[in-house]
């Protein structure tokens, strides 16, 4: 199944989208797989079949390593799994994403979340704010720790700004994650999106912006979604 799965993502691969795929940070090897692809062709085949889902992450191909992403079971990762996950990858797609949604919805989504905020990689303390961000978006209100939440908020507003670059990215994302799906912190969100104001980021060469804060957090407000939790975060 393995090299059906790998024949497959490669006949999926266009040269367009691989372009963009490295214009945004991914790393060979890359076929260059839409990710409405992988979920349009490949992820019911996949889907609950936990070894072809290791193999394709340890294969290294950026398009397997996303598809195991959306076809893992994350309950059955273990903490070893997650951390191996998250040494293997090599841009923000797969940190900020594949490695943080899963480790979000395992069992060990706080545990990784701080002891990858604090670690030394640019790479691996994304994944922990993306990560606990995740985390704040499907988990019930009184499982969260207010004071906690409000630290983390304290630390990125005084610190945001001479954070890497993508870090700066994520904790951009975890004050609008706090804003829309906490309520009991929403206005202290608010104001720390305030307070920090626009963040720069380098993109790359690519059309994408990054969203301010406390606008995205009143959008949420427009359209009455705040403290309104979703299912998943895995997409």
């Amino acid at each position: 199944m393995y090299n059906q799965v790998m024949t497959q993502l490669e006949e999926l691969g266009s040269e367009q989208t691989k372009r963009i795929w490295i214009n945004h940070g991914a790393q060979e090897p890359i076929f260059g797989v839409k990710v409405g692809d992988l979920k349009k062709h490949l992820l019911k085949k996949v889907k609950k079949d936990q070894q072809l889902v290791m193999e394709l992450y340890d294969s290294g191909n950026s398009d397997a390593m996303y598809l195991a992403g959306l076809a893992v079971n994350p309950t059955k990762m273990t903490k070893e799994d997650l951390r191996k996950w998250a040494e293997q990858a090599n841009w923000y797609m797969l940190y900020e994403y594949t490695v943080a949604q899963v480790a979000a919805e395992s069992n060990f989504a706080l545990e990784l979340a701080r002891e990858w905020i604090n670690a030394d990689e640019e790479g691996l303390r994304t994944a922990g704010w993306s990560t606990y961000a995740n985390y704040l978006s499907i988990t019930p209100d009184e499982d969260i720790s207010y004071e906690e939440v409000e630290n983390l908020l304290h630390h990125i507003e005084k610190s945001i700004h001479e954070q890497p670059n993508r870090v700066r990215y994520v904790m951009n994302g975890f004050v609008i994650s706090t804003g829309g799906y906490y309520k009991h912190l929403h206005e202290e969100a608010k104001r720390v999106a305030q307070s920090i104001g626009k963040i720069s980021v380098n993109m790359g060469d690519t059309a994408c912006k990054v969203p301010d804060a406390y606008s995205y957090i009143e959008k949420m407000e427009k359209r009455s979604v705040i403290g309104k939790k979703r299912k998943t975060c895995i997409c």
